[in-house]
């Protein structure tokens, strides 16, 4: 208690926090994203359910990593050589997940763009079962390999460890509030479905260079989804303006036919 009433009237520390509350909202996009993308592959009762799990699931791994802070930095030593390159654990953790990421969101294009889709583990004859303890299985894969990205940010911003609790406590939440929203959207929105596996393909990446060394800025990547989405945003605002003129125009000639003819019933 000692330690935290100093940080309450500390302005530095007040601006650290919104500064990493801002930071860990905008890297829980990733995460995000693929919450929704897995969850909307389920049945309508059980998305719900998969997304606060997936996300109440990434809370506590943030929190336990948060607890074993020493051990989280120790994952950035080497440990092995290849090819003239140093891996760490952290970085061995970032080139797993980001194939991972690559693979499946190849897979879902695939998928989506498959005249005839073959069978999986999400298609409507398998196990209801089966598909939800998949579903959740990849998304704790996931979870581990961004909460660990994101404590190490949170280690690389600030030293007090109320705050990085706080921090991650609020862009968790955030993020709960903000995934029906978001994951109703890519559902009702077929574009945005693939627009999203592109971002997850760029992510992976982005993940798989990382590892190897070489760090492309976050703010380059979200820089280009920002700007990818406001054009699908354009395209889709297009696209509805273009449906409604035609609902009009359709309306307009039902109610006033041309002489000889009558409307169709």
């Amino acid at each position: 208690m000692n330690d935290i009433l100093p940080l309450l009237t500390n302005p530095a520390a007040w601006a650290a926090l919104i500064t990493l509350v801002a930071m860990e909202i905008v890297l829980g996009i990733d995460n995000l994203v693929f919450v929704s993308i897995m969850s909307n592959k389920l049945p309508v009762e059980q998305r719900q359910k998969a997304r606060r799990i997936g996300i109440g699931l990434a809370l506590i791994m943030r929190l336990v990593l948060l607890s074993t802070i020493a051990w989280i930095v120790g994952l950035t030593q080497p440990v092995v050589t290849l090819m003239g390159n140093e891996f760490s654990w952290r970085d061995i953790i970032l080139l797993a997940g980001g194939l991972f990421l690559v693979w499946k969101a190849t897979k879902e294009v695939h998928h989506s763009m498959d005249p005839h889709p073959s069978d999986d583990i999400y298609d409507k004859k398998a196990p209801i079962a089966a598909n939800f303890a998949s579903a959740i299985v990849q998304i704790i894969l996931l979870d581990i390999v961004f909460s660990i990205d994101s404590i190490l940010t949170a280690v690389g911003m600030t030293n007090d460890l109320p705050i990085m609790f706080v921090a991650v406590i609020i862009a968790v939440v955030v993020m709960l509030l903000a995934a029906d929203p978001l994951a109703d959207f890519i559902n009702r929105n077929p574009s945005v479905v693939m627009l999203a596996l592109g971002f997850l393909l760029m992510i992976g990446m982005t993940l798989i260079a990382d590892a190897f060394g070489v760090h492309v800025p976050r703010g380059y990547i979200y820089a280009a989804m920002g700007f990818s989405g406001l054009v699908e945003g354009l395209n889709m605002a297009s696209r509805n303006a273009r449906q409604k003129a035609q609902a009009k125009a359709l309306a307009a000639k039902v109610a006033n036919p041309e002489p000889g003819k009558r409307p169709k019933a």
